[in-house]
């Protein structure tokens, strides 16, 4: 909805927190709803940690990558603590 309302996803100096609360870096949203997009627990992994957003995408050239690095907090992993990304495709 963000894109939809400001034709851009937000920066990545922005970060997730721009669907929280409005942002006042540049480039400023043209639209933005009262109260945000989400609420802010929405921007938190199971773990309790921020999801990780990388804009523009290094997995996802044209829009952006959102992973968290999972139950051990640490990049990398196998099994249970592997990360949690939007360009993987495997389910368990």
């Amino acid at each position: 909805m963000y894109r939809l309302d400001n034709g851009r996803y937000p920066t990545q100096d922005q970060g997730l927190r721009a669907l929280v609360q409005e942002p006042a870096s540049e480039p400023l949203p043209r639209s933005y709803p009262p109260g945000g997009y989400v609420r802010s627990d929405a921007i938190m992994d199971p773990w309790g940690t921020e999801y990780k957003y990388r804009s523009p995408g290094e997995n996802n050239t044209y829009s952006f990558d959102l992973f968290s690095y999972g139950p051990d907090g640490v990049a990398g992993g196998e099994g249970e603590a592997a990360d949690i990304a939007n360009w993987t495709t495997e389910t368990n």
